[in-house]
């Protein structure tokens, strides 16, 4: 009986495998055009960083003489020393790693917090205080500038990285998406941590937070290119050239001395400065955002 089994699901697999194949073979036009769609997609998002790149490493007037030629007829290598010489950016590259750095560490634990709370602890109103919070999500950025602006002005934290930081600390963004995250455990991981006394920031910490490994991961670079990226609101409360962005500082570089872009063989490379180090960051950080959440919870 085991071999008749064994035989049939044998037979069973080499169908679908003929099956696959077929389909393969009827619709190799089909898979060609998905994977050239695909590239140039690819190439499309890609080429403004590859021009950027080329930009940084051309003169003036080759820029402005061959704007789509990408290989350089020299390689101008001195450009990124003389702009690293013009502007103080390693000082902005360390004040934006700086502030994203701490401001994402504290949109993770406020997060984390907020969805565990909504998610694992039984109190009235908490599906009110959800849509509540969510409510705000709908408000425009800007609408919260004059406010934070003056409870910054208020506690003495105008023009310091410490109002970026508290300023930022709060994201409906990581609240909703963690929550979304957090109903995927199962509550009987829970209730056998609180059985055996454990503390709900014990079980947060040691139960919950192991097994999102991936959406914290996703979750922080998104935070941390997001506050690193920041321009509108660091320009407002920044006002001390040393403590500004990268963002900013491009921007000020952009309009010094009245040149208002025309040198674009410096701002292509402070551009270029300021987007490698995100690059890095992804690239170390790719393999954990891809693997997924873990499933290592019980089933039902």
């Amino acid at each position: 009986m085991s071999g008749e089994i064994r035989e049939i699901s044998s037979d069973t697999a080499f169908v679908d495998r003929e099956k696959i194949t077929v389909r393969r073979k009827i619709f190799p036009a089909a898979t060609i055009a998905r994977h050239v769609f695909l590239v140039f997609s690819g190439l499309i998002m890609l080429f403004p960083f590859i021009w950027m790149l080329s930009g940084s490493m051309k003169s003036n007037s080759e820029i402005f003489s061959n704007p789509l030629n990408i290989i350089p007829r020299h390689f101008r290598w001195e450009n990124f020393v003389t702009t690293f010489q013009l502007a103080p950016f390693g000082q902005y590259i360390f004040n934006s790693f700086t502030v994203a750095f701490f401001t994402t560490l504290m949109v993770i634990i406020n997060s984390s917090m907020f969805a565990y709370a909504i998610t694992q602890l039984r109190f009235r109103s908490r599906t009110l205080l959800y849509l509540v919070v969510m409510g705000c999500y709908m408000l425009p950025g800007a609408v919260t500038y004059i406010p934070s602006y003056i409870i910054l002005a208020k506690m003495g934290l105008l023009d310091s990285h410490t109002g970026l930081i508290f300023s930022s600390a709060a994201s409906v963004f990581g609240v909703f998406y963690l929550r979304q995250v957090f109903l995927k455990i199962h509550p009987s991981l829970v209730e056998a941590a609180r059985i055996d006394g454990a503390g709900e920031l014990k079980i947060l910490w040691a139960i919950v937070l192991p097994q999102c490994k991936a959406a914290i991961a996703t979750l922080s670079l998104i935070t941390f290119i997001t506050e690193y990226n920041s321009y509108m609101w660091p320009s407002l409360v920044i006002t001390t050239q040393d403590r500004h962005l990268i963002a900013v500082g491009i921007r000020q570089f952009f309009i010094a001395q009245g040149n208002y872009g025309l040198n674009w063989s410096q701002i292509m490379a402070a551009s270029t400065i300021a987007v490698v180090p995100l690059l890095v960051l992804f690239m170390v950080c790719q393999k954990t955002i891809l693997s997924g959440i873990a499933d290592n919870g019980v089933k039902e």
